[in-house]
């Protein structure tokens, strides 16, 4: 069973688990349950199974048909998901960017986007693409009418910065050795918590946030703005509860109240928080206690516009060997 295995082991252990084709995707899901998520590596001629396999990978790293060790800087960016890391890959174009206090605008965009060219999966059947952009980005665009309507230029200018500053992107192809495919993507989190601290229930309920007195609900609006950008969905704690009533609606399907946050079983895997240090502290407290995967926190001061969006990404890495799977093309080129 998988269960058997408890914790993350490195050493010299292989732990044999059979199961019948059709079970795949519950043998796959176990996997997942476990938290852990490093590398995953599958052995197969079937691009349909791959493909499987990549859609319900929960791993940083996925090796199709070689190894799963030796990650190259440059060729396959290393690190794991959930309780195997926070990010950023070693060897990837964000990782420079958490070294800085401060990045030019645009940094993230632009390391991904020079990292390689766009690519499709070199599969055949249902390719696993990162997940569509267009839902979050229709409601980001409502966003910026709607605070383009209440008289908020300052969350205005927050949309356009943050989609000009997004770095999610599809699939691109990294240099590597002929024979390899060598695949870099940088997705959406699922969900990420929003907190500013100072929040009361009373939060936005009245006009003030047209005069731009409610700096909680900027914060909070500037958060979300970011959160769309980069494709995911936001939680909020209910106390904005007013505030989410007043957006549009296809701003409020990307939005999820939550009464408890720090309710064990609550879903989210990245948090963002304005406010002071003091508040800082207590959340990353709570959220130390917080059993399964580790959650990132970023911080940020009141009234602070910009949010590092690739604390909001997953990254993720692919790599097949292309020649085991037929022989590759490529190779006919060569003199």
């Amino acid at each position: 069973s998988v269960a058997d295995l408890q914790r993350e082991v490195f050493g010299p252990v292989l732990h044999l688990l059979r199961y019948a084709r059709e079970q795949l995707a519950d043998t796959l899901e176990q996997i997942n349950r476990t938290g852990y998520g490093l590398t995953q590596g599958v052995h197969t001629r079937i691009d349909e199974t791959v493909a499987q396999v990549l859609a319900a990978s929960k791993a940083g790293n996925l090796y199709v048909n070689r190894n799963i060790v030796g990650a190259v800087v440059g060729v396959q960016p290393f690190g794991g998901e959930g309780l195997s890391g926070t990010g950023p890959k070693a060897g990837g174009p964000l990782y420079l960017l958490r070294l800085l206090a401060e990045r030019p605008l645009q940094a993230a965009r632009l390391a991904v986007a020079r990292s390689g060219p766009l690519t499709d999966l070199p599969l055949r059947g249902p390719a696993s693409a990162p997940p569509a952009l267009t839902p979050a980005r229709q409601a980001l665009a409502a966003l910026r009418d709607w605070a383009g309507q209440q008289g908020l230029g300052e969350l205005a200018a927050v949309c356009d910065q943050a989609i000009a500053e997004s770095p999610t992107t599809a699939w691109i192809a990294l240099p590597g050795p002929t024979g390899e495919a060598n695949l870099y993507a940088v997705q959406p989190r699922e969900a990420v918590l929003c907190l500013v601290a100072g929040e009361s229930a009373g939060e936005s309920a009245g006009d003030g946030i047209r005069h731009n007195a409610d700096r909680l609900a900027l914060d909070r609006l500037t958060q979300l703005a970011a959160v769309l950008a980069v494709g995911s969905h936001a939680l909020w704690p209910a106390q904005a509860a007013a505030l989410c009533a007043r957006l549009p609606a296809e701003v409020r399907e990307r939005i999820t109240l939550a009464d408890d946050w720090a309710r064990p079983g609550v879903a989210f895997d990245a948090v963002i928080q304005h406010g002071p240090a003091d508040a800082l502290l207590a959340t990353a407290a709570t959220l130390a206690r917080r059993p399964g995967a580790i959650v990132s926190l970023t911080g940020l001061a009141p009234g602070d516009a910009r949010v590092p969006l690739e604390r909001l990404v997953i990254e993720r890495s692919l790599s097949l060997n292309t020649a085991a799977a037929g022989g590759n093309a490529s190779l006919m080129t060569l003199a």
